[in-house]
């Protein structure tokens, strides 16, 4: 009898021991999983329409984000020229423009596929107001290059445009930095 109770012991831990090792283990999370295994099936054309409208929404509203900026970037250039109008220093709220001006500008740049590029800017400004007066022009021009460029559309001139805004900029903190 003891052997007998003994031998349905060790039955039992060997049929129930896998069912409890398998609950031990985790499945992992949605998020973690390969989304090639998760889709049973391929997407129907009506799904697939929904996903390129998706798509096509999407991009609308990162182009319009980047016109916004683009308006942005030139009121900003008008109001450093209107401000070093009033005083050929430059003040606190003008550098902090100056900083979201170059914050845009960068933005607007990566948006374009462009990144940091050796720029020669010819007639290079010598003082801070004739240097606020180009940031101010190239600011326009780069809004106005920005907003004449179709959404599909990769621009070599608006990436130009932002770096040469972008070293105007530097030649400013330049300028200001001199005794």
């Amino acid at each position: 009898m003891k052997y007998t109770l003994t031998f349905a012991t060790l039955i039992c831990s060997l049929l129930l021991l896998p069912a409890l090792a398998r609950g031990q283990v985790r499945t992992p999370a949605p998020s973690q999983m390969d989304p090639t295994m998760t889709r049973e099936r391929p997407l129907n054309e009506m799904e697939e329409e929904m996903k390129a409208k998706q798509a096509i929404r999407y991009a609308e509203k990162g182009h319009q984000e980047n016109l916004d900026r683009a308006r942005e970037i030139a009121d900003i250039g008008k109001e450093l020229k209107a401000a070093v109008k009033s005083t050929p220093l430059i003040s606190r709220e003008s550098e902090k423009r100056m900083e979201r001006l170059e914050k845009l500008t960068r933005k607007i740049r990566g948006e374009a596929g462009g990144d940091d590029q050796e720029v020669e800017i010819p007639n290079r400004p010598s003082d801070v107001p004739a240097a606020m007066n180009r940031i101010a022009e190239a600011a326009e021009k780069l809004s106005r290059d920005v907003q004449n460029t179709p959404r599909q559309v990769v621009s070599a001139s608006v990436i130009e445009n932002a770096n040469v805004l972008l070293e105007l900029i530097k030649v400013v903190r330049t300028l200001t930095r001199q005794p």
